[in-house]
């Protein structure tokens, strides 16, 4: 019943003629079409540095294409590349006012074969105590652009070890130095010394571009990331971490919205459209994407992250994370008044989900951009695991989504309305 009535509705959007036929371009078909490509074995996985993952980013790049959006600042190419510094330490000593400390409580990024670090040289020295906002304040810190030593309350130990982990992986070329100590009080004199050998990692997200009529230089995102987690120790035989939902549905649901976009020829204001790689190491592709922009200039980001499941309220529904912090989700559900869908704030706020997709660098510089899912963080029965496969989604719900938020986007799009802006002092 709910699908008449959308269908009905999508027959009085203004351009009444092609609305008809988003159908045609947003449907299970042609979802489940790009899905099997994305989260086919022969992808393995698309992990982050893998010949697959460039396989993934061809493909997308050719749909792209196929879409007929332009490349970056007419850069003739659908990949945005660029490089990191991949880092393998082999040695590192510490010690915080005359006593040593152990090496596992102490991680360097760099992109120097070595690194000695004194109170003379120079660095800024940050904290983040017992009781903060970890995923707010330490972006702040590591995004600084200075070289920074961090030190983190041991209440944060296990948060340490997943940070420290991604911090010592790599670094993106000519970043400044970041060294984290686990321990609660600054020390007064300090020597750190670590030595690293380097090695120069390509990675590409893939970008395409639909430019804006009277609004040019304002900007709508529309982002899922690409990668995965590849291969890992069998499960029943089972070795490939398809990522059929994660995130390959957002991906897909990217590629749609930019055929549907480019078809409907009235978007006032610039679209771009991003695939995100080595989200799932770091987040490094939208990070290094969001550089990019001038953040007052981004009037929007829609991160689509696993939406091929139903959401805990069932069909016909999503959930916005951070919708508390701008008007943005109040205006995508007015324009779908009628239609019978309906788009929550995140239900998981405990797992801090805004701060932990590819929306979330952005979002600290203000600009309104949100993760759309409907993944069921509490109970998902795939998540992370080599049963993520295309079988388990329901493409004609995920495609209801697309469309949803290709609906409820419309009039940002069309420069008619302007969500609030993310007030950086209330991200806590």
């Amino acid at each position: 019943m709910r699908k008449i009535v959308f269908s009905s509705v999508l027959l009085t959007v203004a351009t009444v003629s092609f609305s008809q036929n988003i159908d045609k371009i947003i449907n299970a078909k042609e979802a489940e079409r790009i899905e099997r490509v994305l989260a086919s074995d022969e992808m393995r996985g698309r992990r982050t540095f893998s010949p697959e993952i460039d396989k993934a980013a061809d493909f997308i790049a050719a749909e792209f294409k196929a879409a007929g959006l332009e490349t970056w600042k007419g850069s003739g190419s659908y990949l945005q590349k660029f490089a990191l510094i991949g880092t393998k330490q082999t040695s590192l000593s510490a010690t915080l006012d005359g006593k040593p400390i152990d090496a596992k409580n102490v991680a360097v990024s760099t992109t120097q074969a070595e690194v000695k670090v004194t109170p003379a040289s120079g660095y800024e020295v940050g904290s983040i105590a017992a009781g903060a906002n970890f995923n707010v304040e330490y972006p702040k810190l590591v995004q600084s652009g200075k070289n920074m030593i961090i030190y983190i309350d041991p209440s944060f130990a296990n948060i340490f070890t997943r940070v420290s982990s991604s911090l010592r992986r790599a670094a993106f070329k000519k970043e400044n130095n970041i060294v984290l100590i686990l321990d609660s009080k600054p020390a007064s004199d300090f020597l750190i010394e670590a030595k690293f050998e380097l090695t120069e990692q390509p990675l590409a997200n893939v970008v395409g571009v639909l430019p804006g009529k009277s609004k040019k230089d304002e900007y709508v995102i529309f982002s899922g990331h690409y990668d995965h987690i590849g291969i890992g120790k069998p499960v029943n035989g089972d070795s490939i971490y398809n990522g059929a939902n994660d995130d390959a549905a957002g991906t897909t649901g990217v590629m749609l919205l930019a055929k549907y976009y480019k078809e409907l020829k009235n978007n006032e204001r610039t679209i771009v459209f991003a695939a995100f790689t080595g989200e799932e190491v770091g987040m490094y592709g939208s990070t290094y994407f969001s550089k990019q922009f001038d953040p007052a200039k981004v009037v929007a980001m829609f991160n689509l992250e696993m939406i091929g499941t139903e959401s805990k309220w069932g069909k016909n529904s999503a959930y916005i994370t951070g919708y508390d912090k701008t008007d943005m989700g109040t205006i995508l559900q007015k324009n779908l008044e009628g239609t019978g869908f309906t788009f929550y704030p995140d239900p998981y706020t405990e797992q801090q989900l805004f701060y932990r997709s590819d929306n979330a660098t952005l979002a600290r510089l203000g600009v309104p951009a949100h993760t759309i899912s409907t993944s069921k963080m509490d109970v998902e029965p795939h998540y992370h695991k080599v049963s993520d496969h295309v079988e388990t989604l329901d493409m004609a719900n995920m495609a209801m989504v697309i469309k949803s938020i290709a609906l409820s986007a419309r009039s940002i799009v069309a420069g008619k309305d302007t969500p609030s802006r993310v007030k950086t002092e209330d991200l806590r």
